[in-house]
């Protein structure tokens, strides 16, 4: 049975599971939920537990996956279906990892929940933000639109359930959304909890964030409405975007006519990220498909440094490059300025294949600004490790504990899934081997 924090808590359950054959498994993004549902169709128990208020990670906030260029809701949904459907799995949003001790067969992993303030009578009516006065910027959307105090993450959010904001949330002062709850799904007083549970292994599938863009003073973003990162490009891209699909210029919702993606967007590069991230030329050639199906008539530019696309996915680079719309330009970009005249964005690089430099007007520039490990903050132990860039090494000085997707490094969704199952095996192979290591 498949439970979210709001209807069970982890104190009340921690005392009916077996340690010895239980995984934690820490992230509930595609490497998340893939390592969580191979491991309990082996047999062992498994809780899950998601900082967010929902389900699916960074994959929810796709567009399309490359080289199908298929929208990913059909798998998560079906990955969805699969952890509410197995007994063995319980899930818990708002959750994180405070300290994680002991041996392999034998962890304690002391657990944090926040407050959802909203159970699970909740049936997504939309009555509770018609009546709540405040605004909050749009995470899932990157910033670009708000909703309410009380909100729904995204339209196909698993659960499928509202929570409340109390960053922005007067909870004392204003219960305009418990008054216009018909269900009693609101309960204000929940308050956040602190459980220990033991489990037999862990695995962290702590995932990535985007790379600040902010930081990269040469290249607009922030200065400009119209210089926007990679990620924000697929929400803007997608039916439930803050544009309904609509890639146009946030600046005036004009249509994109011409565009520019520049490549290596603080990546490469010392001053931010030294390494490459590996999916970024992909996932540009991929955008670049998005505009010219909205717009056969548009220019798409890409500036690259090298155009990296590995393995098998050089077929699908050889195909959007063959469009007579796209051109690629082996180039640094040294600047972005706009143009007081036209109103455009002018994009100035050095092509490196020739010694003269280029300028293009574009309505639109996307930056391809580099995969950072979410645990770059760290995690609340001292017994993980990381490499110089932050991401988890594949093996952890503490036994029992296994990194998985990309929380070891930039990887795209089918390298997550794949390294997600080696994962799961690892931590059943360290749980039978502790169980059969003789006492005493």
């Amino acid at each position: 049975m498949s439970l979210d924090q709001t209807s069970t808590t982890l104190a009340s359950l921690s005392p009916a599971l077996s340690g010895s054959r239980t995984i934690l498994v820490v992230g509930a993004g595609i490497a998340g939920m893939s390592a969580a549902l191979e491991a309990a169709e082996a047999g062992y128990d498994i809780v899950v537990i998601e900082k967010e208020p929902y389900l699916g990670g960074r994959v929810a906030q796709l567009h399309k996956y490359f080289p199908k260029l298929c929208p990913p809701y059909c798998g998560l949904e079906i990955n969805f279906q699969r952890l509410k459907n197995n007994r063995l799995i319980r899930f818990y949003t708002l959750s994180e990892v405070e300290n994680i001790s002991g041996d392999p067969g034998n962890l304690d992993v002391t657990i944090t929940q926040r407050p959802r303030y909203v159970n699970d009578r909740c049936t997504a009516c939309n009555d509770c933000v018609a009546v709540c006065p405040t605004d909050r910027p749009d995470a899932f959307n990157f910033g670009m639109g708000t909703t309410k105090a009380i909100y729904l993450p995204h339209p196909l959010a698993f659960p499928m359930k509202y929570a409340i904001d109390d960053a922005v949330c007067d909870l004392d002062g204003c219960a305009r959304c418990v008054d216009a709850c018909t269900y009693d799904a609101i309960d204000l007083n929940m308050k956040s909890q602190t459980f220990t549970l033991n489990v037999g292994a862990v695995v962290l599938a702590t995932g990535w964030k985007p790379y600040e863009a902010e930081r990269i003073d040469n290249l607009g973003f922030g200065s400009y409405a119209d210089v926007i990162t990679n990620v924000m490009m697929e929400r803007l891209a997608s039916p439930n975007g803050p544009t309904a699909g609509k890639i146009v210029r946030l600046s005036n919702g004009n249509p994109v006519r011409n565009i520019a993606f520049v490549q290596c967007a603080g990546q490469r590069d010392e001053t931010h990220l030294g390494y490459c991230s590996g999916i970024c030329c992909l996932a540009s050639l991929k955008q670049a498909t998005y505009v010219r199906d909205q717009n056969p008539d548009a220019k798409v530019f890409i500036f690259y440094i090298d155009l990296r696309t590995p393995g098998t996915y050089e077929f699908f680079a050889q195909k959007i490059q063959a469009d007579d719309g796209v051109e690629v330009i082996k180039g640094k970009v040294g600047r972005i300025v706009d143009d007081p005249v036209t109103g455009e964005l002018l994009v100035e690089a050095e092509e490196i294949m020739s010694p003269k430099k280029r300028q293009v007007a574009v309505d639109l520039v996307v930056l391809a600004t580099g995969m950072v490990a979410s645990v770059e903050s760290g995690l609340p132990t001292a017994e993980l490790e990381c490499d110089k860039d932050h991401f988890l090494l594949p093996d952890q000085p503490s036994p029992g504990l296994f990194a998985a997707g990309c929380a070891r490094g930039p990887v795209d969704v089918a390298t997550a899934v794949k390294d997600a199952t080696a994962a799961a095996m690892k931590a059943v192979g360290a749980i039978n081997s502790a169980t059969q290591r003789p006492s005493g």
